[in-house]
């Protein structure tokens, strides 16, 4: 994977990656403005700003994208709690079974039954940079595979 990251950047004229640190840093910075583009995408489907991203599961161990996904979308991002699936299946039970009222309930009983921590975004014009760098190649890539796809049907 890491000689695929270093072609790819060097195929399309960004600074190729050397060390380990610097490959993950770019691993982590592409899903962090991914997650930008997504929730922009999102956003339009709705009709309304999204002001906060949540992250639960075993992601939100990785306090470094955490904080990328901050900084890339320009939101607050809470995390927790890693055992999300199961946790939520307790809370559905409780519902069904009216040990609990609803799902606000189930909401403010998680809030306050686990640790949840917050990243606040920062250096946005550093990322804002990044992310019209990241639209421009995410253009680039796809015009790529509509030609590809045009010339296997041809």
């Amino acid at each position: 994977m890491p000689s695929e990251i270093q072609r790819y950047c060097k195929e399309t004229r960004q600074v190729v990656p050397q060390t380990k640190g610097e490959i993950i840093a770019c691993i982590l910075q592409s899903i962090a403005l991914k997650y930008r583009w997504v929730l922009e995408e999102l956003e339009k489907v709705v009709g309304r700003k999204l002001l906060t991203v949540y992250i639960v599961g075993g992601g939100i161990r990785n306090t470094l994208l955490n904080q990328f996904t901050a900084d890339a979308t320009n939101r607050i991002v809470i995390t927790g709690p890693a055992e999300a699936t199961t946790v939520g299946n307790i809370m559905l039970q409780a519902i069904a079974l009216r040990e609990i009222s609803s799902l606000d309930e189930a909401r403010e009983l998680v809030r306050n039954s686990f640790h949840l921590q917050e990243y606040k975004p920062s250096n946005r014009v550093y990322w804002d940079d990044l992310y019209e760098k990241f639209k421009r190649l995410i253009k680039i890539r796809n015009s790529d595979r509509e030609l590809s796809s045009f010339k296997k049907k041809g």
